[in-house]
């Protein structure tokens, strides 16, 4: 196993459709290439690239697409969490198979309550059956969507019985003292904020970097803020202020909506249910707001 720490941006990238819902593998290609362009990694099938509204066989086919379209391996993270052991086993000896520096995993999240003594053993069956040298697991703790979280004692727990898998955890919780517990707690772990804001916040004591969503749309403002301390005083209120932007509406359909704006292609309106697209004064409201901020960043 690498000894190197994961860190740096990497954007949970967003998964367009055609018409009729399936995969659009081209556009989304593309897209992955032009975040590398600007800096970031990315990360396939996480929550906002609606890992859960596809099957097992179309999250194996993007990350081949990718990777087999020239994106560097060490720069992809792989969401392969599932409620199903053998199927986040699958998933993760693929990405692994495929040269991915890592692999993010939920807690299963179907059964809510459970103990932490069911989480851990979720963890240790994945880690055990996997059996592979080059295993680096990021911990993905988002209760609000999970109803499971990832608490401060079992990554205690993991990180004591499998030092070498456990490599990081992304906090998606958005609560600092959190973030700043496990910061604190865990120096050797990549501990990933959500956002690029709290990233601006917790550089200082040691974070890793983000793994954010709005990195879709705003990927090279991002990276260059965490590359550089010049660059996050520059940028910290623009970044801060299109970051609180999408925030005011559903996260997923809004990226998509400004990535429909910024490409020209209407394409990346769709979801698939249960998620639905902007509605039209929705989608007006947040043309206009970010309209605003770009202007605001054009005068600084």
């Amino acid at each position: 196993m690498s000894t190197d720490k994961l860190q740096g941006v990497f954007a949970p990238v967003v998964t367009p459709f055609y018409d009729d819902l399936s995969i659009n593998v081209p556009a989304f290609i593309a897209h992955c290439r032009q975040l590398i362009a600007d800096g970031a990694g990315i990360a396939i099938a996480g929550t906002n690239s609606e890992a859960c509204s596809e099957t097992f066989e179309e999250r194996i086919a993007l990350v081949d697409a990718v990777i087999d379209a020239g994106v560097p391996g060490q720069r992809v993270l792989v969401g392969t969490g599932c409620c199903a052991i053998d199927d986040a086993v699958a998933l993760t000896r693929h990405a692994i198979d495929r040269g991915c520096a890592g692999v993010l995993v939920l807690p299963p999240f179907f059964f809510k309550n459970v103990s932490e003594d069911g989480v851990f053993a979720y963890y240790r069956e994945l880690i055990e059956r996997v059996d592979d040298p080059a295993l680096r697991i990021v911990l993905y703790h988002i209760p609000a969507l999970s109803g499971v979280p990832i608490s401060l004692s079992l990554i205690e727990r993991l990180v004591q019985a499998f030092p070498d898998a456990i490599a990081g955890v992304k906090d998606s919780s958005g609560d600092w003292d959190n973030l700043a517990a496990m910061l604190e707690r865990f120096p050797s772990l990549s501990i990933f904020p959500a956002s690029e804001v709290l990233m601006l916040r917790s550089l200082p004591l040691g974070a890793a970097g983000c793994i954010s969503a709005t990195s879709n749309i705003n990927a090279r403002a991002i990276a260059s803020a965490y590359s550089s301390v010049t660059e996050a005083a520059r940028l910290q209120d623009g970044i801060t202020a299109v970051r609180k932007t999408l925030e005011g509406f559903p996260m997923v359909a809004a990226v998509k909506h400004t990535l429909s704006q910024q490409t020209g292609d209407a394409g990346w309106h769709h979801v698939r249910p249960p998620l639905m697209p902007l509605a039209a004064e929705a989608a007006t409201q947040l043309k206009h707001a970010l309209a605003g901020v770009r202007a605001a960043e054009a005068r600084a």
